[in-house]
C-alpha cells in the first residue's frame, strides 16, 4: 500500500431484507399449499422433504470418510426425513399446523431469550449461538402456543368459561409439559443439523434460500416434532 493511501473500510450490509422477502415468499406458499390443501400440501411436502434428502446426503458424503459410515449416514437420513414426510402428509391441517406453531414458537422465544439474557451455552462446540436461556424461552413459548391450542379446541368443543378454566387446570402439568418436550425435540433436531454441518465443515445446509441457507436449515426442528405429533394424533384417532 502506498503512503497516505487510505483504504474505506465498508460496513458489511445487513441481510435482513434479503431474510424478510424469502420468509415472505416460504409463507405464502405454505398458506396457498394450506389454503388449498391436498394435492397442493401433499407435493409440497413431497418437494421441501426430497430437497431436504439431497442436502442430508450432501452434508454425510462432506462429513464421512468411511464408505460404510457414509452408506449407514445415508440411509438412516433417509428413514429419518421419509418418515417425516409421511407424517406430515398424513397429517390433519389443525395437526399440521400445530407442528409447525409449536416450532415457530420455540425458535422465536429461544431467539428472544437467547438474545436478551444470554449466559451459559449448551454445547459451544456443536453450536456456539444456543444457551440455556434459549432452550427454556423457547420450551415457555411452545407450551404457551399448546396452551392456546387447548383453549381453542375447548371453545370449538361448546365448553363454557369455567369449564375450560376447569379443564386447563386439570391438564396444565399435561398441556406444559408437551409444550416443553416438543421444544426441546425442536432444540434436538436444531443440534443434529448444527452437529452434521460442523463434521461436514459448511455454515448451511445449501444456498437455496437467499439469506436462511437450506431446506434442512429451515426444517431440522420440524422433522423431530411432526414425528412425536403424527404419533400423538395417530393416538388420538385424529389419523
Amino acid at each position: 500500500m502506498a503512503d497516505g493511501e487510505t483504504v474505506a473500510m465498508e460496513k458489511p450490509k445487513s441481510d435482513l431484507p434479503v431474510r424478510l422477502a424469502s420468509a415472505l415468499v416460504m409463507l405464502a406458499i405454505l398458506g396457498v399449499a394450506l389454503w388449498f390443501n391436498n394435492p397442493y400440501k401433499m407435493w409440497l411436502i413431497v418437494i421441501v422433504a426430497s430437497i431436504c434428502f439431497v442436502e442430508f446426503v450432501l452434508l454425510v458424503t462432506k462429513a464421512t470418510q468411511n464408505v460404510p459410515f457414509r452408506l449407514a449416514g445415508i440411509l438412516a437420513g433417509a428413514v429419518y426425513i421419509g418418515l417425516a414426510g409421511v407424517t406430515m402428509v398424513s397429517l390433519p391441517l389443525q395437526a399440521f399446523g400445530a407442528a409447525i406453531g409449536v416450532v415457530v414458537f420455540t425458535d422465536v422465544f429461544a431467539y428472544f431469550a437467547g438474545r436478551a439474557i444470554g449466559g451459559p451455552k449448551i454445547a459451544p462446540k456443536i453450536s456456539p449461538s444456543k444457551t440455556w436461556a434459549g432452550l427454556i424461552g423457547g420450551m415457555i413459548g411452545a407450551a404457551i402456543f399448546v396452551t392456546g391450542l387447548a383453549m381453542v379446541h375447548f371453545s370449538i368443543g361448546g365448553y363454557t368459561v369455567g369449564d375450560m378454566m376447569a379443564e386447563l387446570q386439570a391438564e396444565f402439568a399435561a398441556i406444559i409439559g408437551l409444550g416443553a418436550g416438543l421444544a426441546v425435540l425442536a432444540q434436538c433436531g436444531d443440534f443434529f443439523e448444527s452437529w452434521l454441518k460442523r463434521k461436514a465443515g459448511v455454515k448451511d445446509s445449501s444456498k437455496i434460500i437467499p439469506g436462511h441457507g437450506g431446506v434442512f436449515d429451515r426444517i431440522d426442528g420440524l422433522l423431530p416434532v411432526s414425528i412425536v405429533i403424527g404419533a400423538l394424533a395417530n393416538a388420538a384417532g385424529m389419523v
